[in-house]
């Protein structure tokens, strides 16, 4: 027998539509795995079995109707718990929203559901998607964080719990989850995807994005939320031109993952070449924390003034450290972007992509951390698009290749993506 619950997106939606296949057996399979793993990994932090199979039933009611299915017909999604649901509540990974029950679905979840997807349920975030972590467990191994702010959404797609799930990133939220946990996580470009109904932490960075186990079903997942059908392009027909940028945070990151990197490009040294990030680069490491803090002394300054007792320390210090960031200061971080995606356009223009570490090494041991977003901060704060691929792997322990792109590129990147997969593996 298959197991179900190890379906991706793409090939469940197909088996669905074409009828060999019923929405209520996948979404039944995907509710025992989690039953199975919940107590070991931690992935939901709402899950209404009930709710979840009424879904599916409808969904199979509606193409035994004859209804045309949707890009998502019965597939089952994890929605990251500070995107608003009208049937789960929304609690933003805090105490301080214990029991808050939203009226309305955010943008995105409306858009899930008119493709015929399934809401399987919340899952966990980090305090009010920052540091603070949540109780998941890296799925590859449980005494390792998963990453965050996107804990939950990470693991369950990697411990084949749910086909897809939906991540924020506004440092690296998408992206280091996916590298710890051994999964595709895609953070597109900047302003593609609607914000409506998710909480704002700071609006110049905030990005949705989402996990999959494939190019396929990331790039159906993104042009769902998008409202743009993601098409990857075909490519030229010659070797790949990989860019392999070692940012400012690349002395910070541990030997063994500047070795499994430097492997990597020797390896492939007909399609990596060590290409330098332009001079006017030199001075941006504080510009996404300055956006980022100033922000969130805003916009969490008052929920940590009214929950002082339920609010982490880091939380307070941040706020602390925003709040010294001036607004002429912050005025000049946000202004900078531009200047600084015109300087990437040469690097653009000669390469397919850039190639760059995910993380700064494997998923750390303990879960008082999620670790460091250092590798994601520059894509992050240029609005960029940027892909994870779990490629690498150090002693048994996955390790995400970062592939960055170009603005509003997002399907170029993936089709790159992909095809850098299947020469590399």
């Amino acid at each position: 027998m298959r197991e179900l619950h190890r379906l991706g997106a793409a090939e469940a939606r197909a088996e669905i539509s074409a009828g060999r296949l019923a929405a209520t057996a996948f979404v039944r399979a995907c509710l025992d795995r989690i039953a199975l793993r919940e107590d070991t990994i931690g992935a939901w932090a709402h899950l209404d079995p009930e709710f979840a199979l009424a879904q599916a039933g409808a969904a199979d009611a509606a193409l035994a109707a004859g209804a045309i299915p949707g890009p998502l017909h019965g597939v089952p999604v994890g929605v990251k718990d500070i995107i608003d649901t009208a049937d789960l509540p929304t609690e933003y990974g805090t105490a301080a929203f214990a029991g808050r029950r939203p009226t309305r679905d955010a943008e995105v979840v409306h858009r899930l559901k008119a493709a015929g997807a399934i809401i399987l349920g919340k899952t966990v975030t980090t305090e009010l998607a920052f540091y603070g972590p949540g109780k998941t467990r890296n799925p590859i191994d449980p005494a390792r964080t998963p990453g965050g702010s996107s804990s939950g959404s990470a693991a369950a797609v990697a411990d084949f719990q749910v086909p897809l799930a939906l991540g924020s990133q506004t440092a690296g939220s998408i992206l280091r989850p996916a590298s710890f946990c051994g999964v595709l996580g895609l953070k597109p470009t900047f302003g593609d995807i609607p914000l409506d109904g998710v909480i704002a932490q700071s609006p110049p960075l905030d990005t949705l994005g989402g996990y999959g186990r494939s190019i396929e079903d990331v790039a159906l997942l993104t042009g769902v939320l998008s409202g743009k059908p993601l098409a990857l392009p075909a490519l030229p027909d010659r070797p790949l031109r990989l860019a392999f940028v070692k940012t400012p945070a690349w002395p910070q990151g541990d030997a063994a993952m500047r070795e499994a990197f430097e492997g990597l490009a020797r390896r492939h040294g007909g399609l990596i070449e060590e290409v330098a990030l332009p001079a006017d680069f030199a001075d941006t490491g504080g510009l996404q924390r300055a956006v980022q803090f100033h922000d969130i002394a805003r916009n969490f300054g008052p929920i940590v003034d009214a929950h002082p007792d339920v609010i982490s320390a880091k939380l307070k210090e941040t706020i602390a450290e925003g709040r010294k960031v001036s607004d002429s200061e912050y005025a000049a971080a946000c202004k900078r972007k531009e200047a600084l995606n015109g300087a990437l356009d040469p690097v653009f223009a000669a390469y397919d992509a850039i190639l760059t570490p995910a993380a700064p090494g494997v998923a750390p041991e303990g879960l008082d951390s999620t670790g460091s977003p250092m590798f994601n901060f520059l894509w992050t704060y240029l609005g960029v698009p940027a892909v994870s691929l779990p490629l690498l792997e150090i002693d048994g322990l996955p390790l995400g290749v970062q592939f960055v792109g170009r603005r509003g590129e997002d399907a170029h990147l993936l089709a790159v993506a992909e095809k850098a997969r299947q020469r590399f593996t």
